[in-house]
């Protein structure tokens, strides 16, 4: 029995899969035609769908808002109580259906073109109401669906899914959309915490343990056992870096330890990283060094401390 399942699960993923090679082969220019009228939106992008399309529709609107374009989804029977009001000068609306012929989108379609709202169509029918009707029409190929009888939605709402990505990913592309930004719309979470900065996280201000390099080395313990870092800073007195003081430091010179200048127990060039740099790449520097703890530098000037980021502090969010 058990492989009798395997089988039906293989071959709904091939026949999908086959769905996704006929997409990928059946996009021309007016898959272009769709980015070139999105980009020039200047307002939000509205994706409508009925049934499992509104599914998808969601997925897409849903992706497209966390990677730069502001979008949002317009149930159609919603639509015709008041929601056509969510959709307005400077929109484009996107709207799914296999057949082209879903009745409940009727009112979105009418009320995109009474006000010159451009609309992209998705369907698998060339000469359905909603493609002759859109501005931009997307033809999904006529790919046998994967429950074996074509009545469920199967192969068609993954193409149609795909579509949405390939969308999205066009104009992430273009936009040049960065991790951090995608990090500004994911600030929760694991990817959240993946995608945060060291700027983010860092210790500064007064939290920073400093001391100049001529202070005693009472000093310098005072100040590692007052900020609670285990390290402090070593600075000229113009503030210019000039090393970092560990226990390890501490441990090596602790003969005539008080007849020391914090220059002389200092290990001098310490490791540093940027306040824009990722988090995770802080976390890969202290576990490669054996270390629990970084010096934050200013990125114009790489010799002033801007902060401290310390190896709690990321593990505090996930990392590490």
């Amino acid at each position: 029995m058990s492989k009798s399942f395997l089988d039906t699960a293989r071959r709904v993923i091939k026949i999908e899969t086959d769905a996704l090679h006929q997409l990928e082969k059946s996009l021309d220019e007016s898959f272009d035609r769709a980015v070139g009228l999105m980009l020039a939106a200047t307002g939000r992008i509205i994706v409508c769908g009925m049934g499992k399309s509104g599914h998808i529709a969601r997925k897409i609107a849903a992706t497209l808002a966390s990677t730069g374009t502001p979008a949002h989804f317009v149930h159609p029977a919603e639509a015709s109580h008041g929601d056509l009001g969510m959709m307005g000068s400077g929109d484009v609306v996107i709207v799914l259906s296999n057949s082209g012929e879903t009745p409940e989108l009727a009112d979105v379609i009418a009320y995109t073109r009474r006000f010159s709202i451009p609309m992209i169509g998705v369907a698998s029918r060339a000469g359905s109401t909603l493609l002759r009707q859109s501005d931009v029409a997307l033809v999904l190929p006529r790919a046998e669906e994967a429950c074996g009888t074509g009545i469920v939605p199967t192969s068609s709402t993954t193409m149609t899914l795909a579509l949405g990505d390939a969308l999205a990913v066009a104009l992430m592309e273009h936009r040049a959309f960065t991790p951090e930004h995608f990090r500004d719309f994911h600030p929760g979470g694991n990817l959240g915490a993946q995608l945060s900065r060291v700027a983010d996280l860092m210790h500064q201000g007064d939290a920073i343990p400093l001391v100049v390099e001529d202070a005693p080395m009472s000093a310098a313990l005072s100040e590692i056992g007052a900020k609670g870092f285990g390290v402090v800073a070593v600075t000229d007195d113009a503030g210019t870096l000039r090393g970092i003081i560990t226990n390890g430091d501490i441990g090596r010179h602790m003969d005539g330890l008080a007849t020391f200048k914090a220059r002389d127990v200092m290990t001098p060039s310490p490791i540093t990283i940027a306040p824009d740099a990722l988090a995770e790449k802080a976390v890969g520097i202290m576990n490669d060094r054996k270390v629990t703890c970084l010096l934050v530098v200013e990125p114009k000037n790489p010799q002033i401390v801007a902060g401290l980021i310390h190896i709690h502090d990321c593990l505090r969010v996930g990392l590490g």
